[in-house]
């Protein structure tokens, strides 16, 4: 049996996911959570092969977060369901260690299949995420801004493009604010703009955001 828990934001995530796999022989769902703070007494107090986890769920704050999920539970594999830009998400979290990215737009039964095969050992990409990598290759320079990205870069345009301050955004990562300014300077030189209302703007525009 595969031992699944769930953390996500909304609570119909969680009795969607639960009601499929209600029967289901070879995976059971045995833990939900809506913070990424409860994670870590989730894996210490059940026996969780695989977490599902949302990019956006409450107290997640960087993919940092996931790493050091995945370095103090080897035994634990990540699974990321989110409705995140793939072409500019999945590549980054594949790197942070996880072992697949769905897009909430997939069926549940395409999830079902992913949780077998990552239960297995493989890491594996949805149709769609493929696809969106392959458009990648083909897209021309200025496309392709994006990926000279960091994953703290694109964290840090997120919160700014939802309108956060430096002060605001270094507290939340924990990082310093002036850190936070060396990153935002550097967001602008990458993407080639002179002020934050450009910047959030060719964000959107790139689907970065």
């Amino acid at each position: 049996m595969i031992n699944v828990c769930i953390a996500d934001n909304f609570p119909v995530v969680h009795f969607g996911i639960k009601s499929y796999f209600k029967d289901n022989s070879d995976i059971s769902i045995v833990s939900n959570i809506g913070n990424f703070s409860m994670i870590q007494d989730a894996l210490k107090t059940k026996k969780i092969d695989i977490l599902i986890l949302d990019l956006e769920l409450n107290g997640l704050s960087s993919i940092f977060d996931v790493k050091a999920i995945l370095k103090n539970n080897p035994n634990t594999k990540v699974i990321i369901f989110s409705g995140l830009s793939e072409q500019i998400y999945a590549p980054n979290a594949i790197k942070s260690g996880i072992s697949a990215y769905v897009h909430k737009s997939e069926k549940l039964e395409t999830l079902g299949t992913i949780i077998q095969k990552v239960s297995h050992g493989d890491i594996v990409l949805s149709d769609s995420v493929k696809k969106n990598l392959a458009l990648i290759g083909r897209q021309n320079k200025s496309e392709r801004l994006y990926r000279k990205l960091s994953n703290r870069e694109i964290e840090v345009l997120r919160y700014l493009s939802d309108g956060k301050k430096n002060n605001e955004i270094s507290k939340i990562l924990h990082l310093n604010e002036k850190t936070i300014s060396t990153y935002k300077l550097r967001l602008l030189t990458k993407l080639n703009v002179t002020n934050l209302v450009d910047l959030v703007n060719k964000a959107k525009k790139l689907e970065i955001v």
